[in-house]
């Protein structure tokens, strides 16, 4: 078996383990039960529609000119999904605000360490030349 078909039994595998996880947490609520070829229908089809994605995704980069999959390319994805390409843009929004947030925060902890490493002399002596 090549690494490649490794790599998919294995992904397959793990679809197949959380689409019966996800069949049991729905028939404890909903008080229904979902059959063993039903998860591994609902698993099949959600392996095959991941890799169609992927693929897809991976055209959209290199449509682009890219080698790297970008945000953009997921919503591109999302866009007949209004409820999905809202959530991908909140999180997508989300994730940028904590990025600029956590590089404003490490700017600011670099500074006061310079100002720490210079003494209060030469920290005094750098602001007065600055008035």
């Amino acid at each position: 078996m090549t690494a490649v078909a490794h790599l998919q039994c294995r992904l397959r595998a793990a679809v197949h383990y959380t689409v019966a996880y996800l069949c049991e947490e729905v028939a404890e609520d909903k008080g229904i039960q979902f059959s063993k070829q039903a998860i591994a229908a609902i698993s099949e089809i959600t392996f095959r529609q991941c890799d169609t994605f992927a693929q897809d995704l991976e055209r959209f980069a290199r449509h682009a000119k890219r080698i790297t999959v970008k945000t953009e390319d997921v919503k591109l994805l999302a866009r007949r999904s209004n409820s999905l390409l809202n959530y991908i843009t909140q999180k997508s929004e989300e994730l940028t605000l904590k990025k600029t947030e956590e590089k404003a925060k490490k700017k600011k902890s670099s500074t006061r360490t310079s100002d720490e490493h210079m003494g209060p002399a030469a920290a005094d002596s750098e602001d007065s030349n600055m008035a």
